[in-house]
């Protein structure tokens, strides 16, 4: 079996299923980061990622963060943004609930950035902004980054190219 069946046999499918899985791989296509995310994998690197960032990736992952490699993002995003479909009224009523606040921080995450570059943008703390992440998760119901990010783009919170940095 392949890392993507190993993923959703380990999840079934379950964003909270506790496992945390970094997808290492050599396939650098869109189709296989997108299949790895929906089996539910917290993170997605190219092989030919340094050592350094691969213990680094680890360590995001582990401590519950999302991640993916860089070079298949901005590529990712954009093509995901053209062919997703709205998000589901679930979702869409959840995110009419979001405080002002919550809003503001899912539209800086959607857009790519950590949580200091979020403190430092809304002159907060970076634990207030680690806070106010962890309450969008509860909220929307979603397991990671990685899913906020997506969903902001099938509100249409946020679009490829639009970001404000």
């Amino acid at each position: 079996m392949d890392g993507v069946e190993a993923t959703r046999r380990l999840t079934g499918g379950d964003t909270a299923s506790g496992y945390r899985i970094l997808v290492l791989t050599t396939f650098d296509a869109d189709e296989h980061v997108v299949e790895a995310l929906r089996a539910g994998a917290s993170g997605f690197l190219l092989k030919d990622v340094t050592p350094t960032d691969f213990v680094s990736a680890i360590r995001v992952v582990a401590a519950g963060d999302a991640l993916i490699a860089p070079s298949v993002t901005r590529r990712l995003l954009g093509r995901f943004a053209r062919l997703a479909v709205p998000a589901d009224e679930t979702h869409a009523e959840s995110i009419r609930q979001l405080t002002e606040r919550e809003s503001e921080v899912l539209r800086l995450v959607a857009q790519g950035l950590s949580n200091r570059e979020i403190a430092e943008r809304l002159t907060l703390a970076e634990p207030t902004v680690k806070t106010h992440v962890s309450h969008l998760l509860i909220k929307l119901d979603l397991r990671d980054r990685a899913q906020l990010v997506m969903l902001a783009y099938e509100a249409g919170i946020v679009r490829p190219g639009a970001t404000e940095r």
